[in-house]
C-alpha cells in the first residue's frame, strides 16, 4: 500500500487529499474492448456502470445527454447487441446504479430522477418503482412508494431485492421538508420481495454503531444473505442480515463507492478516486489490487464505480468522468 497527497482548492482554502492506492500483485492486464456509441472521443458521457448477464453479456449504463442512448447490452464477442432508448426507458438524468437479477432481467437507478426500473432481457420495460421527478419517502402504511436517490440495487438468492438510497453530502437535507411526501430525508435500504411487494426498510441515521449516512454501494453476500452497504464518505462498509439486523461495520482506508462479490462469493470493493478494485476478505483487509490509480491512461481511472465479474474472474468497470469500459483479465492459472 502507498498514499499519494494532492492538493486542491475548494472555497479558497487549500485541501489536501491522501489517496490510498495498493501494490498490484494479481497480474490482471487492462483492455478496452466496447465499442461504446459515444466514446472518450466523440462526446459520450461516464459509465456510472455495468452488470453482467448469465449469458456473459455486458450491459453498460452511461450517463448521456437528453436525446442520446444510455442503456447498451454487449455480447461476449464484445459486440454491442442492443441500445435501450428513451422511448423505453426515457432520460436518466443521473445514471447510477445496475444490476441484473437471476432471470437476466436488468435494474437501473436513476439517482436525480427517484426512480428505479426492471428491464427484459429482450430490452422492454417491465416495471418502474418511484415516481419520475419526485423524490420523497416510501410509506407503505399510506400506499406512498416514491424514492429518495436511489443509489444501487442487489438481490437476495431468492430474488428479494434491496434498493439502497441515499448520497451523503451531495444530497440536500430533506428533514423539514414542505412536501409532505419527503420529509424524512435519511439514507435507507428498502427491502421488496422479487414482485415489488414492500417488506421492510431501515434507516442509517448517520452516526453509531450500525448506522450510515449513505448506501452508495449495496451487495448481498451469497454464503449467507447478509446485506453489505458501501458508506462511501465514511470510509466503511455496514453489514446487516437480510431482514435488516445489524451485524459489524468495516472501517476502510478507501472510499467505498460498490461492493459485489465474485463467484467464489468473494468480496470485491470500488475504491472511487483512488481508481483500484479492491479484493477483501470478510472483515475488509485487501487481499489485492487492480487499477494504476487516478487517471486517465492505460488501467486509470477518475472514478472507478458500479463493476461486474465474471465467472474466468475477469473485472469490468466503468468510470464515472470517463467514456470507456475497463476489461481487467485476469492471467490464466
Amino acid at each position: 500500500m502507498h498514499s499519494v497527497a494532492c492538493a486542491s482548492t475548494l472555497g479558497g482554502t487549500k485541501v489536501t487529499l491522501d489517496r490510498v492506492e495498493w501494490k498490484q500483485t494479481m497480474g490482471y492486464t487492462f483492455t478496452y474492448p466496447y465499442p461504446l456509441p459515444l466514446n472518450m472521443t466523440n462526446g459520450g458521457g461516464g459509465v456510472s456502470g455495468v452488470a453482467m448477464d448469465s449469458k456473459g453479456n455486458l450491459w453498460a449504463f452511461q450517463r448521456n445527454a437528453p436525446g442520446q442512448p444510455q442503456l447498451f447490452e454487449f455480447g461476449p464477442d464484445h459486440k454491442l447487441i442492443r441500445t435501450v432508448g428513451e422511448d423505453v426507458i426515457g432520460h436518466q438524468s443521473k445514471a447510477h446504479g445496475i444490476a441484473v437479477d437471476r432471470d437476466d432481467n436488468v435494474w437501473i437507478c436513476d439517482a436525480s430522477g427517484s426512480t428505479v426500473m426492471k428491464i427484459s432481457p429482450e430490452g422492454k420495460l417491465l416495471m418502474t418503482l418511484g415516481t419520475r421527478g419526485h423524490r420523497g419517502d416510501w410509506k407503505e402504511e399510506k400506499g406512498q412508494r416514491l424514492l429518495w436517490q436511489p443509489m444501487d440495487i442487489a438481490f437476495a438468492p431468492n430474488g428479494d431485492i434491496y434498493i439502497g438510497e441515499g448520497h451523503a453530502d451531495e444530497s440536500p437535507n430533506d428533514i423539514g421538508s414542505d412536501d409532505p411526501a419527503n420529509n424524512i430525508g435519511l439514507a435507507r435500504v428498502i427491502h421488496l420481495d422479487k414482485n415489488g411487494k414492500f417488506i421492510n426498510q431501515w434507516f442509517g441515521e448517520n452516526w453509531g454503531p450500525g448506522k450510515f449516512a449513505s448506501v452508495h454501494g449495496l451487495g448481498v453476500d451469497p454464503t449467507n444473505g447478509n446485506v453489505w452497504i458501501g458508506d462511501r464518505d465514511q470510509y466503511r462498509i455496514v453489514i446487516y442480515t437480510g431482514t435488516g439486523k445489524f451485524v459489524k461495520t468495516l472501517s476502510m482506508r478507501n472510499l467505498v463507492c460498490a461492493i459485489n462479490f465474485d463467484s467464489h462469493g468473494v468480496p470485491w470493493i470500488a475504491s472511487g478516486n483512488d481508481g483500484q478494485m479492491l479484493k477483501l476478505d470478510r472483515d475488509g483487509n485487501v487481499l489485492g489490487a487492480i487499477g494504476n490509480g487516478r487517471g486517465t491512461g492505460p488501467g486509470q481511472f477518475m472514478e472507478t464505480d458500479f463493476m461486474a465479474l465474471d465467472k474466468q474472474g475477469n473485472v469490468y468497470s466503468g468510470d464515472t468522468t470517463v467514456a470507456r469500459i475497463t476489461e481487467m483479465v485476469a492471467p490464466k492459472r
